[in-house]
């Protein structure tokens, strides 16, 4: 069986240089680490990670609490982690805390306790206790998708990486307001989420952009799941005066707005527009397709790793928040004459470059 001497002989270079690529320690020059790479698959070297775990205290193992994973978006989320981590040679440990504080405090501790390097976290409405183990326990971690403010004392001392939500939901409104619409819905998702918060935020820029007033019984929430979108879209439509469009806060509420209309007997969009936030793989599949906001959830995996990975390699330096810019996705549920699927169809928002920090 070959050795990591062996590596080092067949690739020219020190057996600490070849610790270095494995392990990720120090950088290494691009042609150097490839040379590393090659002389790996060449030998078919594979190296002894309990023994080198126990050398290092590392596992090459990250952490990741994510709910809903059964949610196509987050589905995709995973797939980005999941890659990345591949990528850079560490397995994926997974748990669903299922959007609730206490369990995910015992999700993130059973984590801990598998002697992960560092844990990505997409946080529920109420993290105090998670961050509160975080600290206490000096655990290298990333929240992902949903901001944690500081109400959660200590937040600030982690990196966080998320999507734009604001502007991209203001743009759906403007562009339903620009239709002629002057009562425009929202189903908003679970309270005190930052995702919520944030859409909510938009929504009310939206409508004060385009000299809307703003209406309590045109907002209602859906608790980000499809049973809760239909309740909330019933709801709406049982108001004396209902609005004449709607925009939906996430993919899961988007189907259960969609279930309300047909139980109506409603069609989109002659009846009610509609726009969505989340992109999934079918909405182009709607008759008609469905104008919607598509977040970048497999790059949002990726850079989470990434940033994680900074973390392990620089432990001290200041944390940072990365947000991602999503796209507006121009079909015809919201009213306008249908469109070819083709690129083109999609307008990116105006938003820092990927990776930027804010």
């Amino acid at each position: 069986m070959p050795t990591m001497a062996d590596v080092a002989r067949t690739a020219g270079v020190s057996v600490a240089t070849v610790s270095h690529v494995l392990n990720g320690t120090r950088p290494v020059l691009p042609h150097t680490r490839q040379a590393v790479l090659d002389a790996i698959d060449e030998l078919d070297y594979t190296p002894n990670t309990l023994a080198r775990s126990l050398v290092t205290s590392r596992t090459r193992s990250i952490g990741l609490a994510v709910s809903a994973i059964s949610n196509p978006y987050f589905t995709e989320i995973l797939q980005g982690v999941e890659a990345s981590a591949l990528e850079h040679g560490y397995s994926l440990l997974i748990a669903d805390p299922h959007d609730d504080p206490e369990h995910e405090r015992k999700v993130v501790q059973l984590l801990h306790e598998r002697r992960v390097d560092g844990m990505i976290v997409a946080p529920s409405a109420d993290p105090r206790e998670l961050v509160s183990y975080l600290r206490r326990h000096d655990v290298p971690a990333v929240f992902l998708d949903r901001v944690v403010d500081d109400r959660a004392e200590g937040a600030q001392r982690f990196d966080q990486v998320c999507a734009e939500s604001a502007e991209p939901m203001t743009r759906l409104v403007t562009h339903l307001a620009g239709l002629g619409h002057r009562r425009i819905g929202l189903v908003a998702g679970r309270p005190g989420l930052s995702t919520t918060g944030e859409r909510i935020t938009g929504y009310r820029h939206g409508l004060a952009a385009a000299g809307l007033p703003f209406e309590e019984r045109l907002l209602v929430h859906g608790d980000s799941e499809q049973a809760g979108g239909e309740r909330a879209t019933q709801a709406l439509l049982s108001l004396a005066a209902p609005p004449t469009a709607l925009v939906t806060a996430n993919n899961a509420m988007t189907i259960g707005a969609l279930r309300a209309l047909r139980e109506r007997n409603l069609t989109v969009p002659d009846d009610l527009a509609l726009c969505c936030f989340d992109d999934f793989a079918w909405a182009d599949l709607f008759s008609p397709r469905l104008t919607a906001i598509a977040q970048p959830s497999k790059e949002l995996g990726a850079e989470a790793v990434r940033v994680l990975l900074e973390r392990l390699a620089a432990p001290d330096r200041p944390a940072r928040t990365v947000r991602l810019p999503c796209v507006f996705v121009h079909r015809s549920s919201c009213g306008c004459p249908d469109r070819p699927a083709r690129p083109d169809t999609s307008e990116g928002l105006q938003r820092p470059e990927r990776g930027a920090d804010s």
